[in-house]
């Protein structure tokens, strides 16, 4: 019998634990949407302060976070922005930029690390002088960490060429950033470092950090001015939104700290996988808290019956194809968890017995 859970299908999943819940229940709070939330204007000044920028502003979610922040830089309808193709933002985001804002998105081809290549970038940039024709490029945006490809890390140096290449142009440089804590960490670098080329970024709360909600983004005071105005015309103003943000600044100060071990534990569970018959990791390639694997066909297993195997001992998995799944680790998952959780694919793939049946 199953007594416990390993959730390893995202590091959304987390729960807010007991400081983050004091927290929220001492908050102190106004409306928001007046500007009076003292709990809001905390956590807005300390991001802005960590990340590098002059001014933050909490929004409910990530693809909120993007949106606002593609539609400030191409508030032009019919402008065009350059996005990876196997980006969040291109992929996962409901297609908002071009369906609220009539913002037309150029694909490059992404890499196995994350990047696109800076020729690529610069060949997709429009020609303004022809402007009949063709959409205005406006914007170029970056993820950090990248998540389709595997949590992999943009290194300072790529970002800061890709700023070159945007202020060469004249363009905006936007980082969707979700997981730009965890690529501080993994490559060393001062978060502030990392954006220092970018001219706005989004950050989630809700993923690594383990807030309960929200997302914030930064950039200039001129920015967020203007993304205020359009998280109000989104439907993302809230009222006591410092109960929220109260938790999100125990996240912040208490949980930044805590990726290094995500990381660590990726790569033990990475490696653990490996070596049971039937799966195949890329373990070179787990740089933070994401672990990709393919099982192969001599397993005679598709992902979707794996993965109901594994439900039965508890463990909570994501599909992404038919033979590949991805698993996320984050601070609510222990050194013990990644074991009982080798131990349970161990037993589902090869029918061993399982002595930690029941963790």
């Amino acid at each position: 019998m199953v007594t416990s859970v390993v959730d390893l299908r995202s590091d959304t999943v987390t729960k807010p634990n007991e400081a983050m819940r004091a927290a929220m229940a001492n908050a102190e709070v106004d409306d928001d949407v007046l500007g009076h939330d003292p709990t809001a204007f905390r956590l807005e000044t300390e991001m802005a302060r960590i990340m590098g920028k002059e001014a933050a502003l909490f929004v409910p979610s990530g693809t909120m976070g993007n949106l606002i922040s593609v539609l400030v830089h191409c508030e032009i309808r019919g402008s065009e922005v350059i996005v990876g193709d196997y980006s969040h933002i291109h992929i996962y985001e409901n297609g908002g930029i071009s369906t609220i804002g009539g913002v037309h998105p150029r694909t490059v081809r992404n890499n196995k690390d994350g990047t696109m290549d800076i020729d690529l970038i610069e060949a997709a940039i429009r020609d303004p002088k022809l402007e009949l024709v063709y959409p205005t490029t406006r914007l170029i945006c970056l993820e950090n960490t990248h998540a389709n490809c595997g949590g992999r890390c943009l290194p300072v140096e790529y970002i800061d060429k890709v700023g070159e290449l945007a202020k060469k142009h004249g363009l905006k440089l936007h980082i969707d950033g979700a997981r730009i804590f965890n690529a501080s960490i993994a490559l060393g670098v001062p978060v502030n470092r990392l954006v220092k080329a970018a001219d706005s970024v989004s950050v989630c709360l809700s993923k690594g950090l383990g807030a309960p909600a929200g997302t914030v983004i930064v950039g200039s005071k001129d920015f967020i001015a203007r993304a205020k105005i359009l998280r109000k015309t989104l439907g993302g103003g809230m009222r006591q939104v410092g109960i929220l943000c109260a938790a999100a600044l125990v996240a912040v100060q208490e949980n930044v700290g805590k990726l290094e071990g995500d990381h660590k534990n990726a790569k033990t569970l990475a490696e653990g996988l490996n070596k049971i018959k039937g799966l195949k990791v890329d373990v070179d390639s787990i740089e933070t808290n994401m672990v990709y694997f393919d099982i192969l066909e001599g397993a005679h297993m598709t992902a979707q019956e794996l993965r109901k195997k594994l439900e039965g001992k508890g463990i909570l998995v994501n599909m992404k194809s038919s033979s590949r799944i991805r698993l996320v680790l984050h601070y609510q998952i222990s050194e013990s968890d990644v074991q009982y959780t080798l131990a349970c694919f161990q037993q589902a793939l090869t029918g061993a017995p399982d002595e930690n049946n029941g963790k």
